[in-house]
């Protein structure tokens, strides 16, 4: 089983990486710095929130594990 810190962690990386996306494609989208950004740290949010909740419900489900 994975543990919380091993989830938290994996969230706040992968969320890295989508905010500096998101943060690019907003700007490219819209042409303001300030409209991406808000944009990025929207999507950020919710991502990161639910990503941790996707992870440790799957953690705790034993379908498809063998050992």
């Amino acid at each position: 089983m994975e543990t919380a810190r091993r989830s938290w962690l994996k969230a706040v990386l992968w969320n890295l990486i989508g905010f500096v996306s998101m943060c690019v494609v907003g700007l490219v989208m819209t042409g303001s710095v300030a409209v991406g950004g808000a944009m990025a740290v929207v999507n950020t949010a919710l991502g990161f929130a639910f990503y941790v909740v996707y992870e440790r419900v799957w953690a705790r489900i034993a379908w498809g594990r063998h050992g």
